[in-house]
């Protein structure tokens, strides 16, 4: 296993264990399973476990599997707050002596806001008294390092980032992701300011190994053979290019993978045993390119996420929108409807398409002269049907109380 140091010179196995994707049978974690799993994964050297607490049963099972086990103090466990739930500084204690207990634990090693959004999460929370709150668990050491979780664009990433004395972040990134969400700038900017960055769907949910397009899978098939006699990583899975590809950045520190059976997680532990930074080639390089363009066929939208269109005046998030939009395309509607939903609608003040009037101030910056107003209109119809209107009506509802 290959480690890399966090901020504080802690070592940390840059395969991490997400646990949110535990299996379940009659809709309880697989306890037994698991454990094999996570025991695996630990005696091939990943030290990094992920949960949360709102991910169902998983604090519960991760913490009676380290307990069972002795490994509690061999591991590190990151776990998250779930401020959206937070109504005040007393239920900031509820929450984490909640986790406390269900992690079998006196401490948690890296506790994160779970999913910002925007600033105005982390404002929020600066109301119910949150700097207080952790300076204090920082001094008495029940939490060790504190960090953010982040679905957003680019240019809300940064804002976050300078919000707080961050010890660590944690981005969705992959190599069809590299110029949304936090994209390659903002991880890039977190490093600039010292920040370990965490990886979440490196595999995009599986859409990077499951049904990719026939021509993506040919050109994987057609590159192994023909380098694969002078170079054995040619003949990779899938899944090990999406790793390799992040594991060659030096900014990352940790790949999160939800590994579910025994044989990804030999699988994964053996990649990362070989994997450094600056591993590819430039003709490695050129092929995931490759991929990538057969997914981005499916676009809609040639929205590159350059942010040059930003800010507009109405509060759209013009390329958090084209995005989702876009992948409701390449990997299914339901997957573009949720994308666009966390970086819309849970937001303090909403920014989705319908908040477009039509100024077209946008399209006077964007560089690849999009349609900017037509193709929002265009994705408002796809995206905020019934469905959307009544979560966000919930989610409104909610914050009222």
């Amino acid at each position: 296993m290959i480690y890399r140091k966090d901020r504080y010179g802690n070592e940390l196995s840059i395969l991490g264990f997400g646990c949110m994707r535990f299996t379940q049978t009659a809709g309880r974690i697989d306890l037994a399973k698991a454990e094999k799993e996570i025991m695996l994964a630990f005696r091939n050297g990943v030290n990094y476990y992920d949960t949360a607490y709102v991910y169902p049963g998983s604090e519960a099972a991760l913490g009676e599997i380290l307990e069972k086990n002795g490994i509690r103090d061999q591991v590190y466990i990151a776990t998250k707050l779930p401020h959206y739930l937070v109504r005040s500084k007393e239920s900031l204690e509820k929450y984490f002596q909640e986790e406390l207990k269900r992690l079998r634990t006196d401490h948690i090693d890296y506790y994160l806001m779970h999913m910002l959004t925007d600033i105005e999460a982390w404002k929020r929370l600066l109301e119910y008294g949150v700097l207080d709150w952790l300076a204090e668990k920082k001094e008495n050491g029940q939490i060790r390092q504190v960090g953010f979780s982040y679905h957003g664009n680019t240019d809300m990433f940064l804002q976050v980032v300078d919000a707080y004395d961050w010890d660590f972040c944690q981005i969705q990134y992959n190599y069809m992701d590299e110029h949304s969400q936090a994209g390659r700038r903002g991880l890039q900017y977190a490093h600039s300011k010292g920040l370990p960055v965490v990886i979440m769907e490196p595999l995009r949910g599986g859409k990077l190994v499951k049904n990719l397009p026939k021509e993506a899978t040919e050109l994987f098939r057609r590159y192994a053979e023909k380098y694969g006699e002078e170079s054995p990583g040619a003949c990779a899975s899938p899944a090990a290019w999406a790793f390799r590809w992040l594991w060659d950045q030096p900014e990352v520190t940790v790949v999160l993978s939800g590994m579910n059976s025994e044989e990804m997680v030999l699988e994964n532990t053996a990649e990362a045993s070989n994997a450094k930074s600056g591993m590819l080639s430039s003709r490695d390089q050129k092929l995931l390119h490759k991929i990538a363009e057969y997914i981005n066929a499916k676009m809609k939208v040639g929205c590159t996420g350059c942010a040059y269109c930003m800010p507009c005046p109405q509060h759209v998030d013009i390329p958090g929108t084209f995005a989702a939009y876009n992948r409701s395309y390449t990997e299914g509607w339901l997957s573009g409807w949720k994308d666009y939903f966390m970086c819309t609608a849970l937001r303090q003040n909403a920014t989705g398409a319908s908040n477009c009037i039509g100024c077209g101030r946008c399209e006077k910056h964007c560089p690849q002269h999009i349609e900017i107003r037509r193709e929002l209109q265009n994705a408002k119809k796809r995206l905020e049907g019934p469905a959307y209107k009544v979560a966000r009506k919930a989610v409104r509802t909610f914050r009222k109380y």
